[in-house]
């Protein structure tokens, strides 16, 4: 297929659009590099042997996506792109809420005027708030609870999504709930490089280890856990991308949602543990006061991944961390930022 990926110079959009050209597939990246980098696709040519088309623009730009599609047949779309980090979207909700919306809002008009109407969008985990219930299934509870407006935002492009489906049965959209995308390339030449202070444990975890930053500070270890931390499912990254392959293979009219975790928590303590074999050294951290906002404990059933889509993940914390731990060592700086 031919398939228009939005975001894909990101962590989870550059290792999907790597599978898919291994897959033979042809890809062309619509990504305005705000939180993403070109050297990512780069470094996917060296690995690939196979140059991705970087069309460099805001997918709120209807004129610019419409234009993607009248130069290309597209067969159906990836859609990632959005602002992502959960802090920053309490302290700049509009930026947040235009953003998110309005792109998946100008990617819609223009697939539909092209007549394109496959369609896999990256959800999250967040949709469900703070679960009463686990493991989280695609039937649990969304939409209340939700602590951020990120995740409103994912939440709303979900409900606008399964109206679009609803009102035209030539639709065929996949709804995609990610956990906590951990990992890297098992090459070491893409990984997760977060613009600032990192948002997610992993990253942070693989800065201190290489020692860009001092130590780790822990948000609250005196949770009714069994450790006192708070536990996530964490998936690795060539897992999630995988997920995306066999989301596209099963694709069928109507709208369907799938969970795409690992079925199992871990807690800050064990991914610490996890990291400091991969790296071979202790990581400093500290105890803070808990974070407003943090679920205690939340994991996902991927059953029906499994059973519909015939995917599941395969990769352990062992190995996210490993193949974390190779790519940060390898590049410290991440993409480094005159590439951006």
């Amino acid at each position: 297929m031919k398939l228009l990926v939005t975001g894909g110079a990101g962590y989870i959009g550059s290792h999907t659009v790597l599978e898919l050209i291994q897959g033979g597939h042809e890809v062309i990246v619509a990504d305005n590099l705000v939180n993403s980098s070109r050297e990512s696709l780069k470094r996917i040519q060296k690995i690939t042997g196979k140059t991705v088309e970087l069309r460099e623009i805001n997918v709120c730009d209807s004129a610019a996506m419409a234009q993607i599609f009248s130069e290309h047949h597209i067969d159906a779309v990836i859609h990632f792109a959005g602002l992502k980090a959960v802090g920053e979207s309490t302290e700049k909700p509009l930026e947040y809420y235009h953003n998110n919306i309005v792109s998946t809002l100008s990617l819609l008009a223009a697939m539909e005027e092209a007549g394109v109407a496959k369609l896999i969008f990256s959800s999250s985990a967040t949709v469900y708030g703070d679960p009463a219930e686990l493991p989280l299934t695609e039937n649990s509870q969304t939409g209340v609870g939700i602590t951020n407006p990120y995740g409103q935002t994912k939440y709303m492009i979900e409900q606008i999504l399964q109206d679009v489906a609803r009102a035209d049965d030539s639709w065929q959209i996949t709804i995609l709930r990610y956990f906590n995308p951990v990992g890297a390339h098992p090459s070491g030449l893409i990984g997760e490089d977060p613009g600032g202070i990192p948002n997610n444990l992993m990253p942070f975890v693989a800065q201190v280890a290489v020692g860009k930053r001092s130590k780790l500070t822990i948000h609250g270890a005196d949770y009714d856990t069994p450790d006192g931390t708070c536990i996530r499912d964490y998936i690795h990254v060539i897992d999630l991308a995988q997920g995306h392959l066999a989301a596209l293979e099963h694709i069928q009219a109507g709208c369907e949602v799938y969970n795409l975790g690992t079925g199992k928590g871990t807690s800050v303590f064990e991914v610490i543990k996890a990291f400091e074999q991969a790296c071979g050294h202790t990581i400093p951290y500290e105890v803070g006061p808990r974070r407003s906002g943090d679920a205690v404990v939340n994991y996902a059933s991927a059953e029906k991944a499994s059973q519909q889509l015939g995917w599941r993940a395969e990769k352990d914390i062992a190995a996210a961390c490993a193949d974390a731990w190779h790519w940060q060592s390898q590049n410290p700086n991440g993409y480094e930022e005159e590439t951006k």
